[in-house]
């Protein structure tokens, strides 16, 4: 399967001032994988060292942390030579050896030629208890699971997808059919890479749920390993994200957590979700100014879930509804299509958050800030896609600042001049052509 951050890391390794790599991302979103296909297409030889269980990870870095020592037993203990600039370093699980992470500053400092990937949860790397993270001393990347762009990918349909990249609205028109099947797909399946794998093997739906609840089991049993004291809110607030997403108003509401909840009550476990890679936390912001990021309003917000497959595990969305025809698009208040544009926007790495006005009922349900631009978007999931709020939006009361919208639905491509129409399969590819058509 092909990733697209393999680029980056093709860029990483060629930097002149490289640092040793941290590849970070919630459990299960294919980092091991990535790091050992990168490794092995790029390098001589790959020496990889999983940290988990591991009694000789485990002491590696306590004795002292001087890279030359920790090389030369690294060497002795797999038998390979390490060459610099030949040899891919690879630390997995990371967080699982004590002073791993912190290693990494002394590789950057004195071994600057070997190339180092370390590999681990963001919260195992992040919280790691009594190490100091090495600020300043290492790459980061972070990995996300795949987006309906990657899932084409994997079917084999990287001419449907270049066609898409490059915005070729008859030709896409043309193929609308074939892309709401591959789209009804990738809502079902989701990003997963196990999963996706599995579903491009076998097209068994009834696996992919097994996949899919087999990795929401994995996430719990981190919970009730990780989360100490807040455990029980953590599972409150990940099992209440459904019914979250499902109401009209999809704000984040503590009482459908817990009748009578408050924020001090949760604000901790919401926390740990986002720390853990879990949920995507999309604020609301007050103005629609550049910088977005002096607009917050930290008390309003909405929580999505890392992947729209695993949505639909964890609401238990028949498959029938997916895949076969169109209901998941128009049913169940737009939770799922919500979710799957947020999941393609997060990876390419912009500035998102929602408007809601004071004293009314305009929303926007993503603000996007690209470069010197504000992309308003709104999300249609049903039929009905009239725009009233998109256009009191962008023509009555901000129409000072000339923005133009877009609304994502499954209708056609079209251009009204205040707003474009844009397919839902065509998220990524519109949202990189708006990028390419404005200063940063």
């Amino acid at each position: 399967m092909k990733r697209k951050l393999y680029d980056q890391l093709i860029s990483w390794k060629s930097d002149q001032y490289r640092k040793p790599l941290i590849l970070e991302g919630a459990r299960q979103v294919g980092k091991t994988w990535l790091i050992k296909e990168f490794g092995k297409n790029e390098y001589n030889n790959v020496v990889y060292i999983n940290c988990a269980n591991n009694d000789f990870a485990k002491n590696l870095f306590v004795r002292d942390i001087v890279p030359q020592r920790i090389i030369r037993d690294i060497v002795a203990y797999t038998g390979q030579r390490i060459i610099a600039g030949e040899t891919l370093i690879v630390f997995d699980e990371i967080q699982d050896a004590p002073n791993g992470v912190t290693s990494l500053k002394y590789f950057c400092e004195d071994t600057p030629e070997q190339h180092i990937i370390a590999a681990g949860s963001l919260l195992g790397i992040v919280h790691h208890p009594n190490e100091s993270y090495p600020v300043g001393k290492v790459n980061i990347l972070r990995l996300y699971p795949m987006t309906f762009e990657e899932f084409l990918w994997a079917k084999g349909n990287e001419a449907l997808s270049e066609i898409l990249t490059n915005c070729e609205w008859d030709e896409i028109e043309a193929l609308s059919s074939r892309l709401e099947d591959l789209l009804r797909q990738y809502y079902y399946v989701g990003g997963m890479p196990e999963v996706v794998l599995n579903w491009i093997t076998n097209e068994d739906v009834q696996n992919v749920r097994k996949i899919q609840k087999r990795i929401i089991v994995s996430y719990a049993n981190d919970i009730s390993k990780h989360a100490g004291t807040q455990v029980e809110r953590i599972r409150m607030i990940w099992n209440s994200i459904p019914s979250q997403l499902a109401k009209e108003n999809k704000k984040f509401i503590y009482g459908v957590v817990k009748k009578g909840g408050r924020a001090k009550e949760f604000e901790l476990a919401i926390q740990w979700l986002i720390d853990a890679g879990l949920v995507y936390k999309n604020l609301c912001c007050r103005l629609p100014e550049i910088p977005l990021k002096f607009y917050e309003n930290f008390a309003a917000f909405k929580l999505y879930l890392l992947d729209i497959g695993l949505l639909g595990a964890l609401s238990e969305t028949p498959a029938g509804k997916m895949i076969i025809n169109n209901d998941v698009f128009k049913e169940y208040k737009g939770a799922f299509t919500e979710n799957y544009v947020l999941q393609q926007i997060v990876p390419e790495d912009f500035t998102v958050y929602y408007f809601s006005k004071d004293n009314s009922r305009v929303e926007i349900d993503f603000l996007v800030q690209v470069g010197n631009s504000l992309v308003p978007l709104e999300v249609k999931a049903e039929e009905n896609v009239k725009s009233k709020s998109l256009r009191q939006f962008i023509m009555i009361d901000y129409v000072e600042k000339k923005l133009k919208g877009v609304r994502f639905s499954m209708k056609p491509y079209i251009d009204q001049g205040w707003m474009e129409n844009v397919p839902l399969y065509n998220v990524i590819g519109y949202i990189r052509k708006r990028a390419s058509e404005v200063e940063f």
